[in-house]
């Protein structure tokens, strides 16, 4: 049976989702030997060398003073505050939980939309966008010792990557995605080298973790373009809310290769996340002279 273009859609989206998952479950591996600046430095390494290839072949390299257009800086910028605190965070906390909190980048997205691009939100979408706050917090529910480091960390990556998304969208259209992906992996690697020292210095790194930060990097690639051709196959008010599957898929990942187990309340808060951001897309669907503000948010680095 022949599928339908928004069945290959969500398939390509379901693909990108357990791509960027397993990525992370292999990033909280190896941060238990190895500190964020380095995994951020080799994983980077790996990524400029296969998104190159990708933009040779397809004729996508430009001049490098490209990198020179303040919005191209904004987001190198944001994806190295995202690396940064993400991959941190994933050696301190359940990556179900991190990942549950990141479903509210694109609630973020729009709210950002809203203030800096002066695009209009009625008041259904910001009662879904604060609901969907609320969730945040019903996932982290800080106690009398207020927000945990891990949490911070992942607030700032959720924002930072909501920042990243905006400032993709205020790129240059002549610009090729390649070349952006090909200037902000060669400037993450320098951004990770930086950091190495700070975040406690060079570890030796042993030849399987190695290969954990190889596989990562290919399925981060996979998951990027597996996003575009699942938004360039589909409708988007369909294929959107299937980027969700990323919560099932670190749910699975941190039962099987962490033995994290979510608690009652931080699975209530991912639902609550959940149907923010479907009502969101949803309500995004029904204006159709607008221009979706939600869709390319994963909080994955470089990309």
């Amino acid at each position: 049976m022949r599928l339908t273009r928004n069945t290959q859609g969500a398939l390509f989206m379901a693909a990108s989702m357990a791509g960027f998952s397993c990525s992370d479950a292999l990033s909280k591996t190896v941060i238990a030997t190895m500190n964020a600046g380095e995994i951020i430095f080799i994983r980077g390494l790996f990524t400029t060398f296969f998104v190159y290839l990708l933009a040779r072949r397809m004729g996508a390299l430009r001049n490098w003073r490209v990198i020179l257009q303040p919005m191209i800086a904004l987001r190198i910028a944001c994806e190295a505050l995202a690396a940064a605190t993400y991959i941190t965070a994933l050696g301190m906390m359940p990556i179900a939980n991190a990942s549950a909190i990141q479903q509210a980048v694109p609630l973020a997205v729009t709210l950002g939309a809203m203030i800096f691009l002066k695009e209009p939100v009625g008041w259904r979408r910001w009662s879904a966008i604060a609901v969907g706050f609320v969730g945040v917090l019903i996932i982290i529910r800080p106690g009398r010792e207020g927000f945990t480091t891990a949490a911070l960390l992942v607030i700032a990556c959720m924002f930072a990557t909501a920042a990243r998304d905006l400032a993709t969208r205020c790129i240059d259209k002549d610009v090729p995605s390649l070349m952006v992906t090909l200037c902000t992996a060669i400037s993450i690697s320098i951004f990770g080298a930086l950091c190495i020292v700070p975040f406690g210095g060079w570890q030796p790194v042993s030849t399987t973790s190695l290969l954990q930060i190889l596989l990562a990097s290919v399925l981060v690639l996979i998951g990027y373009q597996s996003v575009i051709l699942a938004m360039r196959t589909g409708e988007i008010s369909f294929v959107a809310p299937f980027r969700y599957l990323s919560l099932i898929w670190s749910a699975l990942l941190g039962l099987i290769v962490f033995g994290e187990v979510p608690d009652g309340w931080s699975v209530f808060g991912a639902v609550v996340v959940i149907a923010s951001g479907i009502y969101t897309f949803y309500r995004e669907s029904k204006r159709p002279a607008a221009e979706p503000v939600a869709q390319e948010s994963e909080p994955r680095v470089p990309a």
